[in-house]
């Protein structure tokens, strides 16, 4: 099944699409009760609508150095455990919305595309091998980080959880429709060029040990958003760098999930794209 939170009449409004090549319909209740656990409840055809952010979630968290490709690429110790960081909520927009990038503040915020994934359950010290039963499904994600203030700060909230700098969408994917999350392609494009272009099945920890360890120093509650780390091919580490500016176009795809496109704009034109 796949799920999309659209704009209808000026309302958020679940659509929902049971079959590949069927018709979305209009579904009750919203997708944050939907992944809580209530059925959906399927209503009349639609036409296909643009995709908003699916839903505004609880927590987001984010898991650096996850690929082996982006450890080597870093130069970096492989990590003996994840390495865990917080994603603001109030970072998470949808597709379409544009990624804002003021340069008076940071001049190397870098892509990220990642498998995101939406807890579907109270989840608390969960062994890895129940874990998957806690994923209510996967969306895509580009984890924006501003490598500067990272490196200022020596810790990652600021240049992680800037507005704008997590796209999630355009739908959400039941997790029946993923049989195998380990190995799915990721790839994302800058202005039609490609710049990542690697598999889940290099994750040093896969999506079921993830949860697990998060699960075991704290609840995890559903609609919270779990990303799982990037591919090699980030800008910063590029020789020579790269950096996205306003102007650019970021296109971010996950094998049978979706492709999640954002535009990359200055603070003053916002409001405009």
């Amino acid at each position: 099944m796949r799920l999309r939170t659209v704009l209808l009449d000026g309302a958020e409004t679940l659509l929902c699409r049971t079959e590949p090549d069927g018709p979305w319909r209009r579904a009750r209740p919203t997708m944050a009760e939907v992944i809580a656990g209530t059925p959906p409840e399927l209503g009349e055809p639609v036409a296909e609508h643009p995709a908003v952010l699916p839903l505004r979630p609880p927590t987001i968290f984010g898991i650096g150095l996850n690929y082996r490709d982006t450890v080597a690429e870093m130069g970096w110790k492989t990590p003996e455990t994840p390495y865990v960081f917080p994603k603001l909520s109030s970072s998470a927009i949808g597709d379409g919305e544009p990624v804002v990038v003021d340069t008076a503040v940071t001049t190397r915020a870098d892509w990220e595309t990642e498998l995101a994934v939406l807890i579907g359950r109270r989840t608390r010290n969960v062994p890895a091998d129940r874990a998957l039963e806690s994923v209510f499904g996967y969306t895509v994600a580009d984890d924006i980080s501003a490598r500067d203030l990272q490196a200022a700060d020596g810790q990652w909230v600021r240049g992680k959880g800037m507005d704008t700098f997590c796209p999630l969408g355009p739908d959400v994917v039941t997790a029946d429709e993923v049989p195998d999350p380990q190995a799915l392609r990721v790839r994302t494009w800058l202005n039609g060029e490609p710049v990542q272009d690697g598999s889940t099945a290099d994750m040093i920890f896969d999506v079921a040990a993830l949860i697990s360890y998060l699960s075991s120093f704290c609840t995890l509650h559903p609609g919270d958003v779990v990303l799982t780390g990037t591919p090699s091919g980030c800008g910063d580490f590029r020789t020579p760098p790269r950096a996205l500016r306003p102007g650019d176009r970021l296109v971010s795809e996950v094998e049978g999930v979706g492709l999640l496109t954002n535009p990359v704009v200055a603070p003053q034109l916002a409001g405009a794209t």
